[in-house]
């Protein structure tokens, strides 16, 4: 598991130690697990073999809440370890992939 998020297959089972938020949870649910001090899973489904921008989005919201793993179809992976890694650093929780100046 990397500091910025784990990413699961879909027919993955619950790591021990973490709290299953469900399938496309509310951010209320994920946030309430997270404040009680749970490492939260959550699973992301979509039938898009592209990056499916709904989901790209909720990885996002439920990565700033706290959310530490989550399940997504092969198809997007890439996509979501890309967003978890850039809420991360927004974050401050790890340095920018890349730093660029003067873009002017």
């Amino acid at each position: 598991m990397t500091e910025t998020g784990a990413l699961l297959a879909p027919d993955e089972r619950v790591p021990d130690g973490f709290a299953d938020a469900g399938a496309a949870p509310s951010a209320e649910r994920v946030a309430g697990l997270v404040a009680a001090g749970e490492k939260v899973l959550v699973t992301l489904e979509t039938d898009a073999r592209e990056p499916d921008p709904g989901l790209l989005a909720a990885a996002s919201v439920h990565a700033w809440l706290g959310a530490r793993a989550f399940r997504v179809p092969e198809s997007q992976a890439a996509a979501v370890r890309d967003v978890l890694d850039m809420v991360a650093s927004i974050r401050g929780e790890r340095p920018p992939a890349e730093t660029r100046r003067g873009l002017a």
